[in-house]
């Protein structure tokens, strides 16, 4: 195929499509240009099905320094394993792409988006979903596309499609929206408070724009796409399906109909599971295709726990745990359950339990991201962990997968938008969530669990936020549904939607949709929104019960702070050459041998002179404080000062006025008379009065004792002064016998 250019021009932007050139191999490949973000995007597909019994679906975003023109840290100066960022924007584009493909679709995919030139006001990750959506399209990948995303930002009563960098700072919204000319199938969001009705009007004019490129990319397709190749789908004998539902259905039913607790319910859905494998396997035990029969039973019987699930919601009208469509699970929490963490507070909805902790740093302890963004470190994190345990399972520990990674960001987003600003709160924050318990939602009880720790850790949020799952269950012909109030694991396993709210009693912070279906209507998001505001309220009167406010005071644990201000010409003093004034500072203030000791004091200095100093003991910031003031302090010309000499040489002596500052009396200036060896004046040690002469061209004190002392007088000066005295005298004593002589008449 030749090179192909297909341009749109997306409100006032240009969008630039190039095809033909590049990645020819692949089954598919565009060039995305969006301004100056310029996105490959490969798809390819395996040629024969896999025998697992799931999709083989995975899409890579992969992040290249040179893009924004940088190195990579550290010393291999290649690319690593990817950012969180880059996993969060594959996860970004996986959710929307993955409900386009047929459920039986067994063929391995593979959407390689890689990052080549990055314009930071054109987001690249939009770029990437619009390239993998018509990467497939024009593939003879079977897809049920196109996809198309935007981002919504929100200035004032003006909603903006892609906002700029400057745009998205003044912005009370930032709305990932993805979805089909029809519906919306993926939203992803951080808001400041803002409302439900906002939240809506937000989607609903984000999804007008998703429709505009839909609409190009079929244009394209119609232009250039290959035709669909037939793959072989993975079916199950109609004759062996209806003999499973005939045997499994109703012992489902009573299986998922009990009340027992979530274990006890599972196992006896696993015992139906074993008994249906166990019956068909004694009645074809004698087949030669008894494996593949048995894979098709085991699949039957998993879609049977579905049907069950949809008919117990939608026909019976109730829930396999037996609350009412709206109902929350028993609530509780509590604060404080750990004594050395700076925060701690355990938050438990049903069978699930999140255990967060706060803990409270230096601004040095900022994260350091070495990404695309702008942004090259943050002062707030919250990290999610899953162990196995949780569930009741046993499974491999590592580093954090994309679940992990993804939840936690989440998480983060919630909270951040209630956080204190640097000035107000000079911290490093990080909030860590232990899953103990899941059955559903384990992100939005990290998000009560970790508002509830940072408020009795006495970081002063803006408000309390709390967080809830919500489902969706549609009927088989998708006639009817219903949406459900906090979803446990089933209903969000066999379900069509987890739809996630996080917000303050004043409005929402975050919002996460995924969904197995094409799309949602806006009357199913208006639905979903409302019922969970009702939730949030009710959970936030919980939470609120157990601490109403953020601490007025940290843990005795906490590091403590002292902010000072300083000449900004003085950082460098402070510092001093290599280093060396600052660990002197710190090793004597914390009476520590090394700066890297638990216990050493942390010293932030900023350019603009401001001084932050942590440690748990006061004592010791305030050691710390003097000398850093000491070390800034100036000195005033013409001031007299009292130090102490530290140093005696031939030729003058060293004078320390405070720590940190010395200057130098030359020989000359250390008396009115001569001096000609100083060494038999003065010793180290010595205090003396000197006068601050201002600093020479080296930018070195002079000092001079010479001008402290007054000035000796002179002999002829003295014997001129003593005449003048004597004469004085004279007329003083003439004067006083005149005095004597005139009251001796007056007495006679």
């Amino acid at each position: 195929m030749s090179k192909k250019v297909f341009e749109l021009d997306f409100l006032g932007k240009k969008i630039t499509i190039e095809t033909g050139e590049l990645a020819k191999q692949a089954n598919g490949s565009v060039l995305v240009r969006y301004g100056d973000t310029v996105i490959l995007t490969a798809a390819v597909m395996g040629h024969t099905p896999i025998t697992q019994d799931f999709f083989p679906l995975t899409v890579l975003y992969q992040e290249k320094l040179y893009s924004v023109g940088k190195i990579p840290g550290g010393f291999i100066k290649r690319e690593g394993r990817p950012t969180d960022q880059a996993t969060l924007t594959a996860r970004l584009i996986d959710r929307p792409i993955r409900p386009m493909f047929d459920e039986n679709f067994r063929n391995e995919v593979q959407v390689i988006n890689t990052v080549l030139s990055v314009d930071q006001d054109n987001s690249p990750e939009m770029a990437a979903l619009l390239g993998s959506s018509l990467a497939l399209c024009i593939s003879d990948i079977p897809f049920d596309g196109p996809v198309a995303g935007v981002i919504v930002g929100k200035i004032g009563k003006e909603y903006i499609i892609n906002p700029s960098v400057e745009q998205s700072e003044q912005s009370t919204i930032h709305l990932t929206v993805a979805g089909t000319k029809e519906a919306i199938c993926m939203v992803e969001a951080g808001s400041k408070e803002v409302s439900e009705k906002e939240m809506l009007e937000a989607l609903m004019f984000g999804h007008e724009h998703i429709k505009k490129l839909c609409e190009f990319q079929e244009k394209i397709v119609k232009e250039i796409g290959k035709e669909k190749v037939e793959v072989e789908l993975a079916t199950i004998d109609e004759n062996l399906e209806k003999e499973v539902k005939e045997f499994a259905t109703e012992r489902m039913y009573e299986a998922l109909s009990s009340d027992k607790p979530k274990l006890e319910k599972y196992a006896e859905i696993d015992a139906v599971k074993e008994a249906t494998l166990e019956n068909f396997a004694e009645i074809y035990g004698e087949a030669e295709n008894i494996d593949d029969i048995l894979a098709q039973v085991k699949k039957v019987v998993d879609s049977i726990e579905g049907l069950v699930v949809r008919r117990i919601v939608n026909k019976d009208k109730k829930r396999i745990d037996g609350r009412g469509m709206k109902e929350i699970r028993p609530l509780s929490a509590m604060i404080d359950l750990l004594p050395r963490t700076h925060g701690s507070a355990v938050f438990t909805r049903g069978e699930t339990q999140a255990l967060a902790t706060t803990t409270l740093g230096s601004l040095e302890e900022n994260q350091i991201l070495d990404g695309l963004g702008l942004e090259d470190s943050k002062r707030f994190m919250l990290h999610y962990n899953f162990p196995q345990f949780s569930v009741g399972e046993v499974g491999r520990y590592g580093s954090p997968g994309r679940r992990e990674i993804g939840h936690g960001a989440l998480g983060e987003r919630a909270l951040l938008q209630v956080m204190p600003d640097e000035k107000e709160f000079p911290y490093t924050v990080r909030v860590v969530s232990e899953i103990l318990e899941s059955n559903g939602s384990s992100s939005q009880a990290t998000i009560c669990a970790g508002c509830l720790s940072l408020m009795a850790a006495g970081v002063p949020i803006k408000a309390p936020v709390a967080g809830i799952a919500m489902g969706l269950i549609t009927s088989e012909d998708g006639k009817k549904y219903t949406v459900l109030t906090d979803i446990q694991g089933l209903e969000d396993h066999m379900g069509d939607m987890d739809f996630k709210v996080a917000g303050t009693r004043k409005g929402i912070t975050a919002l996460q949709m995924d969904i197995k279906i094409k799309g949602v209507t806006e009357k199913i998001l208006k639905e979903a929104l409302a019922q969970a505001k009702e939730a949030r309220m009710e959970i936030l009167d919980l939470m609120e019960s157990v601490i109403p406010e953020p601490r007025k005071e940290l843990s005795k644990y906490a590091p403590k702070i002292e902010i000072l201000h300083i000449n900004p010409d003085k950082i460098k003093d402070v510092i001093g050459k290599g280093g060396d004034m600052i660990t002197k500072i710190i090793l004597e203030a914390s009476h520590v041998t090394s700066v890297n000791d638990v216990n050493a004091v942390k010293v932030d200095l900023q350019d603009d002179g401001t001084v932050l100093i942590y440690h748990q003991d006061k004592d010791i910031i305030n050691a710390t404080k003097e000398m850093i003031e000491n070390v800034a302090r100036e000195v005033e010309e013409g001031k007299i000062y009292t130090g102490k000499i530290v140093k005696v040489e031939d030729f003058g002596c060293f004078v320390e006025l405070w720590p940190g500052c010395e200057g130098m009396c030359h020989v000359s200036q250390l008396a009115w008379e001569r001096v000609d060896n100083p060494k038999k004046l003065f010793k180290v040690g010595d205090e003396i009065i000197v006068k601050a002469e201002g600093y020479d061209n080296r930018n070195r004190l002079n000092l001079s004792r010479k001008a402290a002392l007054p000035k000796p007088e002179r002999k002829e000066d003295k014997e001129v002064k003593d005449e003048k005295k004597d004469v004085k005298e004279t007329k003083e004593d003439k004067k006083a016998k005149k005095e004597d002589k005139k009251k001796s008449k007056k007495e006679a």
